[in-house]
This record gives C-alpha cells, structure tokens and sequence, in this order.
C-alpha cells in the first residue's frame, strides 16, 4: 500500500524531479569545482533526497485526492473514522505520519536540532502553513492532519537524535566520510529496490 501509494507519486511528478535534479546537480558541481570544495558525497545525496522529498511533498498537499469534503477544525473527529488496518486509515492516518518522518529528521539533520520543542515547532509552521494554503486553494482544511504531522515529524526528530547518539558513541576510526558514504549508498540502493518491488520490507 505504501509502496504502491509513493511509486504513484512518483509517477506523476518524475518530469519535475528529473528537471530540477538535472539543474540543481549541474550548478552544485560546477559551484564546487569552480571554488575547489571537496565534493563530500552523503551530504550531497542527502540535499537532492531532501529536495526530492520537497517536490513530492508539494504534490500530495496542492495535487492530491482528497478523502472528504468540507474541514475539520475538531481534533481526533476524522482520524477516528476509520477502521484500524483499513486502507482509508493506511492513506489517511499512517500517510500523513509517514509524509512527515523525512522533513522532521531534515530539519533536525541541516538545523542541528538539539530540542524536540525546536522540532515541535518547524514542523508546526509548515504543516499549518500547508493546510492554510489549502484551504485557500479550495481543498480543505483538516486539524487532524496537523496533528497526525506533528507525529510523524517528531518520529523524524527521534530517529535523527538516536542516529547522533549511536554516531558519538562510535570509535574514531567509523567517524569519516567514506564510511557515511558507503552507508548513504547502501540505504539509496535498498530504497531503489524496494521501490521496484526487488525486495520487501514489510510495507
């Protein structure tokens, strides 16, 4: 369901990704080049995830369906709807979790978040921002959804400071890039796989 939902996704914004990685690659390795900067390759392949997860992010809150038709400023009162396990709970509740967890470990990872109130309140202002802006281009407004954002980006959060822990606590010789490297490539390469269906995960 996951799977089916971002390959969906990609489906329909892959002509933006491919454009804007095409330019954003470009300048950022003549920039470098040009300035003679070490290109450090896991911070740059985590920028263009980042901007990846962006471009699709802004398609899911301006282009996507909607499940329901007028707003909802009761908390609780929508994400109860649904039955447990159903898919309209997978799309609706673990969705809009799940569509969080990135930006909260992102902002967590570029900002050097060291306290969830400072997690709490970045991913506060963008999902507020995102559902104002819908509500302003005719889709609606869901408080829950907010909530259910607040929730996946604090997961995000947890995983990046449970990531900084297990990293300080690593031996001298595992703190460089070329092991961040292997480990970023490693990961990409999963994802990709999981992606076409070349191995399961679960989800």
């Amino acid at each position: 369901m996951i799977r089916q939902s971002i390959l969906e996704i990609l489906g329909e914004v892959w002509p933006t990704i491919l454009i804007s990685s095409v330019i954003i690659i470009s300048m950022r390795v003549v920039y470098l080049i040009k300035n003679k900067q070490k290109i450090i390759l896991y911070k740059e392949l985590l920028s263009l995830i980042f901007i990846i997860y962006v471009l699709c992010l802004f398609y899911v809150v301006t282009f996507g369906d909607v499940g329901w038709s007028s707003s909802n400023f009761i908390p609780f009162k929508e994400m109860f709807r649904y039955s447990f396990g159903s898919n309209l709970f997978i799309k609706n509740v673990l969705g809009n979790i799940i569509m969080f967890i990135p930006y909260g470990f992102f902002v967590s990872y570029y900002l050097d978040l060291k306290k969830p109130l400072s997690a709490f309140l970045m991913v506060l202002l963008v999902s507020v921002s995102i559902e104002t802006t819908q509500l302003l281009i005719g889709r609606v407004f869901d408080v829950d959804d907010i909530i259910l954002n607040l929730i996946g980006g604090m997961i995000g959060f947890i995983i990046y400071k449970l990531i900084y822990i297990i990293n300080s606590h690593l031996p001298e010789l595992l703190k460089n890039q070329i092991v961040y490297n292997i480990i970023i490539v490693i990961c990409t390469v999963i994802m990709f796989m999981y992606m076409f269906n070349l191995i399961n995960l679960g989800v």
